[in-house]
C-alpha cells in the first residue's frame, strides 16, 4: 500500500455568493484504489468533482496530484497531467460515428486536428479501435453517437476520458438512468479498468450497493463538508452517516 496519495486536497473551499458549497475539503486517494464521494443531494459532490478538474477556481485550499499543485490549472491542462472526467450529462459527438469521436479524442491529447489524411491517421485509428474493444464497444463503431442506447453512449463518454490516457478517472453519477443490466455492465466496465490499467478511480455515485461493494475508501458528504471516510465497513457503521442518509434531510 501506498503511503503517498496520488490526489491530494487539504481544506478544499468553494464560496459562491457568501454560500460554501465545499468547505474545508480534505481527500486523500491512494493510486490504484476506487475511492467513492457519496452524500444526499446537494452535498457539495459535483462542485468538488468540478474544482478538482479546473472548471471551478477554489477559494481556498490545496489540490496536489502527484505531487504537484494542481491550484488555478485550466481543464485542458488539468487534463494532460493525468486527470480525466466522464461527465453525468451525456455529451458524445452527435454526427460524427463512434470510431471517429474517440479518434477525435484521441487527436486531442495528441493536440492535433482532424485530419484524415495525415500520416498519422492509421495510428490513432488503431488506438480508437483498441480503446473501442476494450470498453465493449466494437460492435457499433461505426454508428453515429447520437444512436447509441443511453447506456453505450455512457461508456463511450468513459471511451473518450479514457483516450487522455488518464491515471486518475473521474465519474460522476455513471450509471445515471441505467437499466439493470446497462448498470451491470458499467460497473464491471469500472472495476475491469481498475484491476487491468491501474487505474485510480474516484466516483460519485447514488446506488449504495455499488459503492460498498466495489469501493476501497469512501468519502461521505453534507452540507458541503466531510462527515466520514474509511473503509465501506468502517463508514456503513458511522452513526453521523446513519443519521443524513435515514433520519437527516435528502
Amino acid at each position: 500500500m501506498s503511503a503517498q496519495p496520488l490526489l491530494d486536497v487539504r481544506g478544499l473551499t468553494k464560496v459562491f455568493g457568501g454560500f460554501a458549497a465545499v468547505s474545508e475539503v480534505d481527500l486523500a486517494v491512494r493510486p490504484g484504489t476506487i475511492h467513492s464521494v457519496i452524500g444526499p443531494n446537494g452535498a457539495g459532490k459535483t462542485t468538488l468533482f468540478r474544482l478538482l478538474t479546473g472548471t471551478h477556481r477554489p477559494t481556498s485550499g490545496t489540490i496536489r496530484f502527484d505531487g504537484r499543485d494542481m491550484g488555478g490549472a485550466l481543464p485542458h491542462a488539468v487534463s494532460r497531467r493525468g486527470l480525466a472526467q466522464s461527465f453525468q450529462i451525456t455529451n458524445v459527438f452527435p454526427r460524427l460515428t463512434v470510431h471517429e469521436s474517440v479518434q477525435v479524442a484521441v487527436l486531442a491529447r495528441h493536440r492535433r486536428t482532424w485530419n484524415l489524411v495525415s500520416a498519422r491517421q492509421d495510428t490513432v485509428s488503431a488506438e480508437a479501435t483498441e480503446l473501442l474493444s476494450e470498453v465493449g464497444l466494437a460492435a457499433v463503431a461505426d454508428a453515429q453517437a447520437r444512436t447509441l442506447s443511453h447506456g453505450d453512449q455512457r461508456i463511450l463518454e468513459v471511451a473518450l476520458a479514457l483516450a487522455t490516457r488518464p491515471r486518475l478517472l473521474l465519474l460522476d453519477e455513471p450509471t445515471a438512468g441505467m437499466s439493470p443490466a446497462e448498470t451491470g455492465r458499467m460497473v464491471s466496465l469500472v472495476t475491469g479498468l481498475a484491476e487491468a490499467r491501474g487505474l485510480t478511480v474516484v466516483l460519485s455515485e447514488h446506488d449504495m450497493d455499488i459503492v460498498f461493494g466495489i469501493s476501497d475508501e469512501v468519502t461521505v458528504m453534507h452540507r458541503g463538508s466531510v462527515i466520514s471516510r474509511g473503509t465501506p465497513a468502517e463508514v456503513q457503521q458511522d452513526p453521523q452517516v446513519a443519521e443524513v442518509y435515514l433520519g437527516g434531510e435528502q
